[in-house]
Parts: C-alpha cells; sequence; structure tokens
C-alpha cells in the first residue's frame, strides 16, 4: 500500500502542498493538460516552478500566475465547476469535499448556510487550481492513504478580504479542530486554510510518521522564509510495511425506506459517494402491509461511518440505520490515458497482485462525450476502442 506522510512542522499552504507533491516527480506537463480540463478560461492563469532555499534548504516553489484578479464565486459555483470538469471521479471527489469542507467552516465562522457562503481569496483561481491539483497529483503517484504531523498555531495577525484577522485565520481554527498542534514556530500564519482543509479531507491520521519503507521525498517552499525554520513541507512517499491483504474490513450500512421519492434518494446517493462512499445502492424490498420499498445501502471506511450515517439520516426519511463490518476482496485499479483515433482517451486497468494486467476498458464518460460528439453510437465507439481495428458500426 502506496502512502504519503506530509512533515508539516514548519507549516502547509496549497501551493506549498502541490509543490511537494510535483517534487515526487508528477509531471508539469501532465499537471496542466489535467488542470485544462477545468472549465477556467485558459488565459486566466499560468504555472510555473522553480527550485528555492528556505533557510539553506533546497525545495521546490509552485507558483499560479492569476490574469484574473476580480472573479469571486460563491461554494455552489465552484462545487458545480469541478463536477462538470472532465476530471476523473476520484480527483472530482477529493476536490469537492476539500472545498465543502473549507465552505462548512466559512459558514460556521460567518453564520450562514452553506449555499451562501462567497469565497475570496479561498474562492480565487488559484486556490480552485492549488485544490484540484493535489487531488491530481495524488492519483498520479497513486497513493493510497495520507497521513500528517502536527502543525505549528502560527500568531499575530493576517490581512484578509474580511479585514485584519488573528492568526490562526477563524476559518484555519475551524477547520483544526480534533488535529494536533504545536506552538514550536514563531509568529506569522503558518498553516492557510486551503492547507488545513487539504491535510483534514484527506489524511487517515495525525501524528508521528507511520511505519514505511521510504521510497521519495519531496519538499516544497513556502512563500516567506522565516528565521525560526525553514518554511517546507515535506512529503514522505513510501509502502506501508504492513502486509498488503487482498482481504480488509469494510462496514455495510443499510435502512429499509418505504416514504421517500425517487428524486430524494437519487440526491441522497449523490451526497453519499461525494463524502467518500465506497458504493451505493438500491435493492427493491416488500415491507409490512405490503408496501413496496427500497433498502438503501452503502459501503464505507470505518473513518466515514459517522459523516455517512448522518448523510442518510438527514436526506431520506429514514429514522434508523443498521451496520455491521464484512470483509472484501479486491483487485488493484488504476487509470491509464492512450491515444487513439478519437484522441486521448482515459482506460481502466484491472491487475492483479503482481500488478499484471488482467483487463482493461475505457472510461463510459469518455466514450459518451466521443459518442456525443461524433453523433455515434457509444456501443460502437466502445467496441472500436477495445478492437482499433474494427470497422465502423
Amino acid at each position: 500500500m502506496k502512502i504519503i506522510y506530509f512533515d508539516c512542522y514548519a507549516g502547509i499552504s496549497g501551493d506549498m502542498s502541490v509543490a511537494a507533491l510535483l517534487d515526487l516527480g508528477v509531471p508539469l506537463e501532465y499537471l496542466r493538460a489535467e488542470l485544462s480540463k477545468l472549465d477556467l478560461p485558459p488565459d486566466s492563469y499560468e504555472l510555473s516552478t522553480y527550485r528555492a532555499e528556505r533557510q539553506r534548504m533546497p525545495a521546490l516553489k509552485f507558483d499560479v500566475a492569476v490574469h484574473d484578479h476580480h472573479t469571486h464565486r460563491h461554494y455552489t459555483g465552484i462545487d458545480a465547476l469541478i463536477a462538470a470538469s472532465g476530471l476523473s471521479e476520484a480527483v472530482k471527489a477529493k476536490s469537492r469535499l476539500i472545498f465543502r469542507l473549507l465552505a462548512e467552516a466559512e459558514a460556521r465562522v460567518h453564520g450562514v448556510d452553506i449555499g451562501q457562503v462567497h469565497f475570496h481569496e479561498v474562492g480565487a483561481i488559484d486556490s480552485i487550481v492549488d485544490i484540484a491539483a493535489v487531488a491530481i497529483c495524488l492519483e498520479y503517484l497513486q497513493v493510497d492513504q495520507i497521513y500528517g504531523s502536527a502543525l505549528p498555531m502560527g500568531s499575530g495577525f493576517v490581512e484578509t478580504a474580511h479585514g485584519r484577522l488573528p492568526v490562526p485565520a477563524p476559518a484555519t481554527a475551524e477547520l483544526l479542530q480534533g488535529v494536533p498542534l504545536h506552538g514550536e514556530c514563531g509568529p506569522g500564519e503558518r498553516v492557510t486554510p486551503t492547507g488545513a482543509a487539504i491535510l483534514v479531507a484527506l489524511a487517515h491520521g495525525f501524528g508521528g510518521q507511520p511505519v514505511m519503507t521510504l521510497e521519495k521525498i519531496g519538499c516544497g517552499a513556502g512563500g516567506k522564509d522565516f528565521l525560526d525554520c525553514p518554511n517546507i513541507v515535506r512529503a514522505f512517499l513510501g509502502s506501508s510495511l504492513e502486509k498488503k491483504l487482498p482481504e480488509h474490513e469494510i462496514i455495510v450500512v443499510e435502512s429499509n425506506i418505504d416514504d421517500s421519492t425517487p428524486e430524494l434518494l437519487g440526491y441522497a446517493m449523490e451526497r453519499l459517494f461525494d463524502e467518500g462512499a465506497l458504493d451505493v445502492f438500491f435493492t427493491p424490498i416488500q415491507m409490512k402491509k405490503n408496501r413496496p420499498a427500497v433498502k438503501l445501502s452503502f459501503l464505507c471506511n470505518s473513518q466515514n461511518l459517522d459523516t455517512l450515517s448522518r448523510i442518510m439520516l438527514t436526506e431520506t426519511s429514514a429514522i434508523g440505520l443498521r451496520y455491521y463490518s464484512a470483509d472484501r476482496t479486491t483487485l488493484q485499479r488504476r487509470i491509464v490515458e492512450r491515444q487513439t483515433e478519437f484522441g486521448a482517451v482515459r482506460f481502466k486497468q484491472v491487475l492483479d497482485g503482481a500488478g499484471t494486467v488482467l483487463r482493461e476498458s475505457p472510461e463510459y464518460e469518455d466514450c459518451r462525450r466521443i459518442a456525443r460528439e461524433q453523433d455515434t453510437p457509444c456501443r460502437g465507439v466502445m467496441e472500436r476502442l477495445l478492437c482499433p481495428g474494427a470497422s465502423e458500426p
């Protein structure tokens, strides 16, 4: 199992996270190509990297030069932008989760509904790029789990669109609840809202470095060079020393529902997937008094149980849930992109434990897009991608 440990002793931000992941070997051109799948104006930003030093420690600096400084966005618009993009489902899910946590923190700070949250710094193009870039890089590196160190509190004040705010900024402080913190760094903003949201959304745990076989280290530089310690986040990439078994434990959660509309059930399914459910499905059942009903079930990891259960209880008419542990056996999966007669197309590969490809198939969303663009049957597109020599339907 491939894992990354973020050593954030000096702090973390969105651009520092991206820089550390790029330093692990993600090509900048690959990142540019993936980010182009977001519906952002192509001339609204430009990416660049360069080698820098912080307290004489070398690191990679990642910059987003924004040419559009006037477009502020609401959370709902950002979420829709990511959801409608051509990014992979895994990248979209991670990006949307990070922004949702940011929106929830802002909503609590300002006492408004999440739909009213209007981002300023966080909603700027550079932060949208930073968050999506982190998810893209993690997918490229095929990272299974993320861990983070304790984070510095920082001190002093920071200038924002809301005025002069104490450090950590209110939204950052909201996000850091439950995260181990230390006060060993000096003044300054050491953890940004974006950096906090990335770790809180994606990390499986915080604290000491997990037992792992270290393979590579990526160093990402922050914008400032503090006097007390190098302003660098280090990403340790390696493999867990725990024996990787095809079997692992999951949680099965289910509830019998006979009084929710299909529209609400469909929305509940979307929310569950967005928040990390491994699978969601409906089973037709017959309840007491001969009422047709459905059993709504979802699969999740133990750390997501509370969040997903709350969604089921608030988004449907369910008044109770039952859940139990189950073992499952899975094959490895990965997404590769190939040039075909239709242009770049993603293929899903299924591998055994030794890394041998057992089978592969073109991604449905790419086939669907091609079929619509060329006004041809989707099944024919799939057949031609699987058998390039086949004739057109």
